[in-house]
């Protein structure tokens, strides 16, 4: 038969004192996700836990979204100030050696953000397992581990705008490649691990011009090398580039380039021979120019 003390520690959950290091504030929206399994709680400020009177933590969970090097030398005076507590490290910036310098600095368990139902599920089965053989042994008595932090890695040594354009760097390359499909930014935000109001500002704050800007000038750019490369119709060069309506097309380039696509098609083209210096009509050159 189990004890008391064994089926109180099956029915206890896991208690997480959480440290917010992002920029934007967002662990509590990251705790949400662990409620139902762990006792979540969150450190009143962002740095080292304070000894409270009460049940030890379980886990300190140290959330990130760009690490620097404040935040990282953090980690390292958690773990010495409370050398028997496991730390887990939440990052959206991610980068091999970061990884190597988290294990190597004695962090528990390294996850890379956004977390998939199945990363989280293996988690949440490490920290049981790992919590119940905590609850069964007296291991807050035991010694400290040896050290093993090196330097911090360069990836975290980056400026604050080189971290902004790192955070983006998923959404580019996508919309690099899909921008004549439709784009939905609610889901390249969560691809990039941030709220639609965060990515949304931090884009326009990189780029100069926010999301659907930016989409429309790729979209735009392929349809004036069209014009000026290809045969195509107009409405199929509109198609081509992701728009869906030929009027829309229309007013949308005229509002960025002053001119209709016709019009632009027929001043890149080079005059037709023998007719340099002759002053046509326009009527004229558009008949020309459909022949």
């Amino acid at each position: 038969m189990k004890s008391n003390s064994a089926t109180n520690n099956n029915q206890r959950k896991p208690v997480l004192l959480w440290l917010d290091l992002t920029h934007d504030r967002s662990t509590e929206e990251l705790m949400e996700q662990f409620r139902l399994a762990c006792d979540c709680r969150l450190a009143k400020e962002s740095g080292l836990p304070a000894r409270e009177a009460g049940q030890q933590p379980d886990m300190i969970c140290m959330h990130f979204d760009r690490p620097d090097v404040l935040g990282l030398n953090l980690v390292l005076e958690v773990k010495r100030t409370a050398p028997s507590i496991p730390i887990t490290m939440f990052t959206v910036q991610h980068s091999e050696e970061l990884a190597v310098w988290a294990m190597r600095s004695g962090v528990w368990e390294y996850l890379v953000l956004p977390l998939g139902n199945q990363e989280k599920n293996r988690y949440l089965q490490s920290l049981q397992h790992l919590c119940q053989l905590r609850w069964q042994e007296d291991i807050h008595a035991k010694k400290p581990q040896v050290e093993r932090c090196g330097n911090l890695p360069d990836s975290i040594r980056l400026t604050k705008e080189h971290q902004k354009h790192h955070a983006l760097q998923k959404a580019i390359s996508y919309i690099d490649q899909h921008y004549r499909e439709g784009i939905d930014q609610k889901d390249l935000a969560q691809r990039c691990g941030m709220t639609p109001f965060r990515f949304s500002r931090l884009f326009k704050e990189v780029h100069g011009l926010g999301f659907m800007e930016y989409v429309l000038r790729k979209r735009m750019d392929l349809a004036k090398e069209l014009l000026n490369n290809s045969q195509m119709p107009v409405t199929s060069i509109g198609y081509e580039a992701g728009f869906k309506d030929p009027s829309y097309f229309a007013r949308a380039f005229k509002q960025c380039l002053g001119c209709t696509p016709s019009e632009y098609r027929d001043a890149s083209r080079p005059p037709l021979p023998g007719l340099v210096g002759t002053s046509l009509q326009e009527g004229n050159l558009g008949l020309l120019a459909n022949t």
